[in-house]
């Protein structure tokens, strides 16, 4: 009877390993977006910090501490985390979402599918729907990507930013800065 005890705890384990949570991994994720200044200046900045999980019913929380923008220019760092996103009051963005649990259950490794996911994202005090249009791969039995085929575009209007971009304008001495920001991101995911 004694030898069947850690065959049983193995056994309860791996079940328990099948119902976990999809974790997303830091390491290999990102979500970047483009600022445009003087009209056709284009830069691509990104976020240091990510984290997020997708539970088995379907449930997706992505969270990213606005205190780790990354622009290449630490000053500019600085200037956006209080001028534009407010970090004090703010600190951190939120998309959630319910992705089909099907979705992920059906795709077997080495397999991708592209599809349409509705989220919420909340930003600087407001929230709005968004579309996003991704491509989901199953790398291995534990393992997911996530990519977004086509940018999603913020508005800084949508998130009550307007001021915050005018305030980076003004101290850097631009004639303009685009409102509207093109974001795309690349999450894995591992069980």
């Amino acid at each position: 009877m004694q030898k069947w005890i850690p065959l049983l705890a193995l056994g309860a384990f791996s079940n328990l390993a099948l119902a976990a949570d999809w974790q997303l991994d830091n390491a290999d994720s990102k979500v970047s977006f483009i600022s445009v200044k003087k009209g056709d200046i284009a830069e691509v900045h990104e976020f240091n910090q990510l984290s997020g999980m997708l539970a088995d019913n379907g449930e997706f929380k992505l969270e990213i501490p606005l205190n780790g923008v990354n622009t290449g220019i630490e000053i500019r760092d600085k200037r956006m985390q209080t001028m534009l996103f407010e970090v004090a009051n703010f600190p951190t963005l939120t998309l959630t979402a319910q992705v089909p649990a099907e979705l992920v259950e059906k795709l077997k490794p080495g397999e991708l599918l592209s599809t349409e996911i509705d989220g919420v994202l909340s930003l600087h005090g407001k929230t709005q729907n968004k579309r996003f249009d991704v491509v989901v791969a199953r790398l291995g039995p534990s393992s997911l990507l996530v990519t977004s085929q086509k940018a999603v575009i913020v508005n800084a209007e949508e998130f009550g930013l307007t001021d915050g971009v005018e305030k980076l304008r003004e101290i850097a001495g631009l004639s303009s800065i685009s409102k509207a920001v093109p974001v795309s991101f690349v999450l894995r995911l591992n069980k």
